[in-house]
């Protein structure tokens, strides 16, 4: 799995016209899948998002956690994550996990970040979304379970 992690002051994702995820302070996440991953791979990196410490401390060094600031997680699934650019003009989406696998251990992930007591928004898995956030920072890394 590979996720792109950005620090937000709020964001927000509309599918149709229709708002189907906001938060305020927290993480957008823009997650992708890929054939060899699994539960573990969902578990750690669901583990790993929550605890890390990219949050300015009183003495405005990253020191805290989306836990310890209260923070709030916008998860987005997106395969285009997973695109070889190396040859030709046009990406290839070999690496992508077929929808219904993606779908599944996306859920998979979302649910194991709910366990550890953050508020967590979601897009619609396949739809054409409009993502909106503000960058906190900015802060944007980039995790990978392998």
């Amino acid at each position: 799995m590979k996720v792109v992690l950005q620090r937000v002051k709020r964001g927000s994702v509309v599918v149709e016209n229709n708002t189907v995820g906001e938060i305020g302070r927290g993480f957008v996440l823009l997650v992708g899948v890929t054939h060899e991953d699994t539960e573990e791979d969902a578990k750690y990196l669901a583990d790993k998002i929550v605890n890390l410490r990219v949050f300015e401390d009183d003495e405005g060094k990253m020191n805290l956690s989306l836990k310890d600031v209260g923070g709030e997680i916008l998860s987005v699934s997106q395969f285009t994550l997973y695109g070889d650019c190396r040859k030709g003009r046009r990406p290839n989406f070999m690496n992508a996990a077929r929808p219904e696998f993606a779908e599944q251990l996306y859920n998979q992930f979302n649910k194991f970040l709910g366990e550890q007591d953050v508020k967590v928004e979601t897009g619609v898995f396949g739809a054409m979304m409009d993502v909106d956030l503000i960058n906190d920072g900015p802060v944007t890394l980039i995790i990978e379970s392998k």
